[in-house]
């Protein structure tokens, strides 16, 4: 039995970690040095690791992050996460003013603004003082659980200090320090990895990777703006009342929030930031202004997922000039050839650009870009550096116009571009550009599902020259991967497993396995439900496919390029003579006499009892078929929330509409498809 005099010096080492944390990471104001910080966490660590009765998920030792996540559970928000609607100019502000005016009779109101943090959105849950849960926006209804991650970032307390309340949800910006990013991107050349593109997109992708290991090592930070649920404990009148209380309970809220009582205010504050957010230390692109009393907003309302309460004013993109060195191609994970300019580095909304977009090879003929001109570049909001133009009268007449080339420069395959399509592509599913991308695809869920190959062992088994292409996996053996570091003889027999039993999946698992261009798991089961067998599939003709309903142009040259590729067609034989027998056993399974038979349904917007794909699924198991598309030849649409232009469409063509109600009531009883075809 432990003496309880270590629980307590345990629990006292909690408390002074989080004090410090809070101190150093929330209120920028350090009181030790780190040295002394390092030692008391070692101690912590230490002491747990002797007194496991000790385990509290809430220590501050449990920010360096667990073991990797097998993936992310989805979460409903119980409150929408809504999104902003944009304004560019004064006069979009004020119009925008002059109508929220309107919605409360010209009554007096108070505006905030806040700088609009370029970072991802998510929603913090305390439970009696204790994080609970923390989850991404998603698609505002229903995003994904992402607490373990949210727990290494260092800003974001474990418990709340003050008066906190029982319940509480608060939402905020989770973003990677500029700085941080700038030391990920140093990290990553000296390794010889590909660099990332910008701090927003790293920041999301690292509170999103599955392993929390990785979170914790970006240094991520946080800004708190908003309070959305306390249970009714605090009433505050005031959007910045209820800032300062957060600012109590231990949260990290932005210091240059400032109320506003003119559009003259507003005006400065945007101006003001134009000018220094380059010295914030981490991206914003724009200002969020909001009406900062509750009543009026409350009497506003929502329209659409955009609160009329509120509204983004963004930033313009700063443009600056530059000299275009040369232009490069990257090969993307479908084989897109890719052009880019090579720049002479130059500094663009804070960050140093070396290298921008030029899109596709019309794109640069269009702009009549070449190598060798002095071009203007901007960050296209705030993230992606792009060429906008030659600057004409800097030239020399020694500049080089531009020709894609007519091979991968990466594997040397032969060039195709389909008329209908502005990229170049390598039909090559083996390039090595692309093979990483392919075997992850080629692992995944929607694929064969060999469970237990996610990301890391893709990459792992590709270094240790385990894999050269996907056929390769079928000649894995547990005596190859059991000595792997972290790997074990439990995940080994595993792998093994999953890997045997993906010999059987079906035919159209197996063809939007292979990773073919515009042939998604759609366009699989049409081809599978047309062909008996795969030969057939790779036999066929451009005229022969276009002629199956939901395949066009695009869909069959991708097929006809890809079957026409001799290293294709050598690791699809191998695959065969590994043991895979794709079959049609799923559409066998349909009984010919389903009511459902024949009948074309189109799923649109999100659905709160399972998810479209699912929905698809229960289609076909009876019998119908599911399609992307509003069609004359669409029997149903199921409209969820948010559907969009489908649902306008189907209107128009007077298509019967149900809701997912209504769809559910089908699925319980498929009969009643009678019904609604007389509809």
């Amino acid at each position: 039995m432990v003496e309880k005099s270590q629980f307590e010096h345990i629990e006292e080492l909690r408390e002074a970690l989080n004090y410090h944390n809070h101190l150093y990471y929330v209120l920028d104001n350090p009181s030790i040095p780190d040295s002394e910080y390092d030692q008391m966490m070692q101690e912590l660590i230490s002491m747990e690791q002797e007194c496991p009765d000790s385990t509290d998920p809430n220590s501050p030792s449990q920010r360096v992050g667990g073991e990797p996540i097998s993936g992310f559970e989805q979460v409903s928000h119980d409150i929408p996460m809504l999104s902003l609607g944009n304004a560019f100019d004064k006069s979009d502000m004020e119009n925008w003013l002059r109508r929220v005016r309107g919605l409360v009779n010209n009554e007096s109101f108070t505006l905030v603004a806040e700088l609009k943090i370029d970072g991802l959105a998510v929603s913090l849950i305390y439970e009696n003082g204790l994080l609970v849960q923390g989850s991404t926006r998603g698609n505002g209804t229903i995003g994904e659980d992402v607490t373990q991650n949210i727990k290494t970032i260092k800003s974001i307390p474990l418990r709340l200090s003050g008066d906190f309340p029982p319940h509480l949800e608060v939402r905020g910006e989770v973003y990677m320090p500029i700085a941080s990013f700038t030391k990920l991107n140093e990290q990553r050349a000296a390794k010889g990895e590909s660099l990332y593109a910008n701090p927003r997109n790293s920041g999301a992708g690292s509170v999103r990777n599955l392993d929390p290991k990785v979170t914790a090592s970006r240094n991520m930070q946080i800004w708190i703006y908003s309070l959305i649920d306390n249970n009714g404990v605090y009433q505050p009148d005031t959007h910045s009342q209820s800032l300062e209380y957060l600012k109590t309970l231990g949260f990290r809220v932005n210091p240059h929030n400032t109320l506003c009582g003119s559009i003259e205010d507003i005006e400065a504050y945007h101006k003001s930031w134009i000018e220094n957010r380059h010295n914030l230390g981490y991206e914003a692109d724009g200002v969020v202004v909001k009406v900062n009393e509750y009543s009026a907003q409350n009497r506003m309302g929502v329209v659409g997922r955009e609160p009329r309460w509120a509204i983004a004013y963004k930033f313009p993109a700063e443009r600056v000039m530059t000299k275009l060195h040369s232009i490069g191609i990257n090969v993307g994970r479908t084989g897109s050839l890719n052009p880019y300019a090579i720049l002479e580095p130059v500094i663009v909304s804070g960050v140093t650009v070396r290298n921008a977009s030029l899109h596709n090879e019309e794109d640069i003929l269009r702009k009549d870009i070449r190598e060798g001109d002095w071009v203007t570049i901007e960050r296209a909001g705030e993230v992606i550096p792009q060429v906008i133009g030659p600057i004409l009268n800097h030239r020399t007449g020694n500049e080089m116009p531009f020709k894609m080339p007519s091979h991968c420069p990466i594997c040397a395959s032969l060039i195709v571009k389909n008329t209908d399509d502005a990229m170049h592509r390598c039909p090559n599913a083996s390039c090595p550009a692309q093979f990483f991308e392919l075997l992850k695809h080629f692992v995944s869920k929607g694929a064969m599902n060999i469970d237990g190959l996610g990301e890391k062992w893709c990459n792992i088994l590709i270094e240790q020259g385990l894999i050269n292409d996907i056929s390769d996996l079928y000649k894995l053996r547990k005596s190859d991967l059991v000595d792997l570091e972290r790997m074990g003889d439990i995940l080994a027999t595993k792998i093994i497993s999953n890997i045997e039993e993906s010999k059987t999946n079906t035919l159209a698992t197996f063809l939007y396995s292979l990773g073919i261009f515009h042939v998604g798991s759609e366009v699989a089961e049409l081809l599978a439900a047309k062909y008996d067998n795969l030969g057939n599939i790779m036999a066929a003709s451009h005229e022969d496919l276009i002629a199956i309903q939901g395949i066009g142009p695009k869909i069959a040259d991708s097929l006809v390029s890809y079957f026409s590729v001799p290293n294709n067609l050598e690791i699809i034989d191998k695959l065969l003579n590994f043991g895979i027998e794709p079959n049609n056993k799923e559409t066998s399974d349909i009984k010919s006499d389903s009511p459902w038979e024949g009948l074309t349904f189109v799923i649109t917007g999100s659905l709160s009892s399972m998810t479209r794909r699912e929905a698809e699924t229960l289609v076909k198991s009876l019998g119908g078929s599911a399609t992307s598309s509003v069609t004359g030849k669409t029997n149903f649409l199921v409209a969820g929330e948010s559907p969009g232009s489908k649902l306008r469409s189907a209107e128009a063509n007077g298509i019967p509409i149900l809701s997912e109600q209504d769809f559910n009531i089908l699925l319980a009883n498929p009969k009643n498809i009678f019904n609604q075809t007389q509809i």
